[in-house]
């Protein structure tokens, strides 16, 4: 796919800073993965790791999963970080950064024939993680940052754009726009969860449906959004981001009936000894089983089908 040779680093940002607009956008055209989510039944889905913690492990992850939604018949995208730039703790894991984490993530790409998402946190990633990644994802935090959409979109990427724990369903509709504007058609919106206090997020599904009115698909996080922030607290002080994994199933069953069209999801192998995020990372030995059964759902629910009303007064004859 083309891509711009454009760098938005901070050494080059004034070479483009006096230009118009319209005389740096490209136009793109749907790709052919966005058509398939669009039109994936009931879903599709992006799972894998949080984290890349070596590329055995990732590739592990990746064909165990997949044996699963090949046998299921479900879109699959392998999902895994370079790099976890927001993490509670300076000295937390983070990933082998994007040089080494974009060597494995093209290598379990083009061993598994699979397309891969990742997620940017500051726009001069975006150019080589676009010559790599098919999907690239906004983080709920940076749901709102122009130049960072702008030079995602610029890609030619999907940009999956997680709305922000502190944003309302509506204020992805003018992320959306931002990605558009740009020249770049292929967005989609994710929900992952809303502020509820200082160390807890809810799910409203509402959002689900409102969401719809950024006119792009709409994919629920099964489970960072059972995430506790900075909720557990250390031995040795401080604090650090714990999580209700039993809680994913519940959150999981709901927004497959809401009508979702696509599920994120991360999953390993052994959660408990996971660098990052273990408390909400679903265990890959009951990964099959939820999956099923969220099929299953996705089948018989009529959740993506608008509500009609007949307000019609009904007289005495009327028979339900």
């Amino acid at each position: 796919k083309p891509y711009p040779c454009m760098h938005l680093h901070s050494q080059t940002s004034q070479t483009y800073a006096h230009r118009p607009l319209k005389s740096i956008i490209m136009s793109f055209q749907e790709s052919k993965l966005y058509k398939e989510c669009k039109a994936a039944d009931p879903f599709f889905l992006m799972a894998g790791p949080n984290v890349i913690q070596s590329e055995e492990h990732i590739f592990k992850m990746c064909r165990q999963i997949k044996h699963v939604t090949d046998e299921l018949d479900i879109k699959f995208i392998f999902k895994s970080s370079f790099d976890k730039a927001n993490r509670t703790n300076i000295k937390s894991f983070r990933g082998p950064g994007i040089d080494e984490g974009l060597k494995v993530l093209e290598h379990v790409k083009t061993t598994f024939d699979v397309p891969i998402v990742t997620d940017v946190h500051e726009g001069f990633q975006c150019e080589p993680v676009g010559k790599v990644a098919d999907i690239m994802q906004i983080p709920a935090f940076l749901c709102r940052q122009t130049d960072l959409l702008v030079a995602a979109a610029k890609t030619g990427c999907i940009i999956n754009i997680k709305k922000g724990q502190f944003c309302a369903a509506s204020v992805m509709r003018n992320s959306c726009e931002k990605v558009r504007a740009s020249g770049n058609p292929n967005v989609m919106v994710c929900e992952r969860g809303t502020m509820f206090g200082y160390s807890d997020l809810i799910v409203d599904p509402r959002n689900l449906v409102w969401m719809r009115d950024a006119n792009c698909p709409v994919v629920a996080d099964i489970t960072h959004s059972l995430q506790q922030p900075a909720g557990q607290a250390l031995a040795g002080g401080g604090v650090a981001s714990g999580g209700l994994r039993d809680l994913i199933p519940t959150i999981a069953r709901t927004c497959v009936a809401t009508g979702i069209d696509g599920i994120f999801m991360e999953v390993h192998d052994d959660p408990n000894s996971s660098p990052v995020d273990g408390p909400t990372q679903w265990p890959l030995r009951n990964f099959r089983e939820l999956l099923s059964e969220l099929k299953d759902i996705g089948k018989v629910t009529k959740g993506k089908k608008p509500c009609e009303f007949d307000l019609t007064p009904c007289e005495e004859d009327f028979m339900p």
